[in-house]
C-alpha cells in the first residue's frame, strides 16, 4: 500500500492513526516490507512495485499456513488471492476466516475487500478458449486471477479442435478481445489454430491432460513452443494463473507509459 493510500483511509476513518504509523513504518523501512511468519517471508510491499499483490500458492501449504498468510495479508492489501487450494484445504480455511470466496472449479480462494471495478471499455476484454471441459480448471484460474486485476472476462469453452466448427462459431467473440488465452492438452493444436485467425496477441497454457504419449503437457507445451502461427507466447504447462496475470497486465497497460 502507497503512502498516499494510508492517508486517505486516515482521512476517511477506515485507520486508525496508531495502525498507520505501523505501515508507514514498513514503508520507510526495507526489513518493514516483509512479515515475517517463521515458516513464510511476505513480499506484502509487491502491490506498490508492480501493481498486484503477491499470490499465495497453496498446493504444498497446510491450511494453517494458507490460513496464516491470508490473514497477514489482508493487513496490508485489499486483495487475497490464494491458488491451487483443494476443496479439502479450503473447507478448512473457511472455518476459521469465514468471508473469503472459494471457486472450487479454479481451486482458488479470494477475499477482495472491494469488488473488482471493471475500467476497460468493452472492446477490451480477454477472451478464454478453451479445448475440453477437462481444461477448464486451468481456464477458470486464469480467469479469476484476470478478473481480479479489474478485467472483463469472456469465456468460450470446449471448442477444440476435434469440431472446429464449434471454434468458428465463436470467432466473433474471440476476435474482439484485446488479448486471448487458450488453454489447451492433447497435442495442444488449438493454439496454432487460433494464431492464424485473430490479430490480437495470444496467450498458450499447455495443461496435462491427454493420453500417455501426451506426458502430462509435455507434448502441449512442445506443440505451442513450435506453433508456426506468430503473435503466440507460451506459459508453462497448467499455469492459469501466469496466463491471467500476464493477459491482466496488457489490459492494464494498454495506453499507459511511464
Amino acid at each position: 500500500m502507497k503512502l498516499e493510500q494510508i492517508l486517505q483511509k486516515v482521512q476517511s476513518g477506515e485507520l486508525e492513526p496508531t495502525e498507520a504509523a505501523k505501515q508507514i513504518n514498513h514503508l520507510s523501512s526495507i526489513d518493514g516490507r516483509i512479515a515475517d511468519l517463521g515458516f513464510a517471508q511476505l513480499d506484502v510491499d509487491r502491490e506498490s512495485r508492480t501493481g498486484f499483490p503477491e499470490v499465495i500458492y497453496g498446493e504444498s501449504k497446510t491450511a494453517e499456513q494458507i490460513g496464516a498468510i491470508i490473514i497477514e495479508m489482508r493487513k496490508f492489501n485489499d486483495r487475497v488471492i490464494a491458488t491451487r487450494v483443494d476443496a479439502d484445504k479450503a473447507a478448512q480455511v473457511l472455518l476459521s476466516i469465514p468471508d473469503l470466496t472459494y471457486h472450487a472449479e479454479a481451486r482458488t480462494l479470494l477475499w477482495l475487500k472491494h469488488n473488482p471495478i471493471v475500467t476497460a471499455t468493452n472492446s477490451d476484454y480477454i477472451a478464454i478458449v478453451c479445448a475440453g471441459t477437462s481444461d477448464v480448471p486451468v481456464a477458470e484460474e486464469a480467469a479469476i486471477i484476470a478478473e481480479c486485476m479489474n478485467c472483463r472476462v469472456e469465456r468460450v469453452y470446449d471448442v477444440g479442435v476435434a469440431g472446429i466448427h464449434r471454434l468458428f462459431a465463436q470467432l466473433p467473440i474471440i476476435r474482439g478481445a484485446a488479448a486471448v488465452i487458450v488453454v489447451a492438452g492433447m497435442e495442444g493444436a488449438l493454439a496454432s489454430v487460433l494464431g492464424g485467425l485473430v490479430s490480437k496477441p495470444v496467450i498458450a497454457v499447455p495443461t496435462s491432460c491427454g493420453y500417455g504419449a501426451s506426458f502430462d503437457g509435455l507434448s502441449a507445451l512442445l506443440s505451442m513452443l513450435n506453433a508456426c502461427s506468430p503473435g503466440i507466447v507460451v506459459v508453462n504447462i497448467d499455469n492459469g494463473f501466469g496466463a491471467g496475470y500476464f493477459a491482466g497486465m496488457l489490459i492494464s497497460n494498454q495506453g499507459k507509459s511511464e
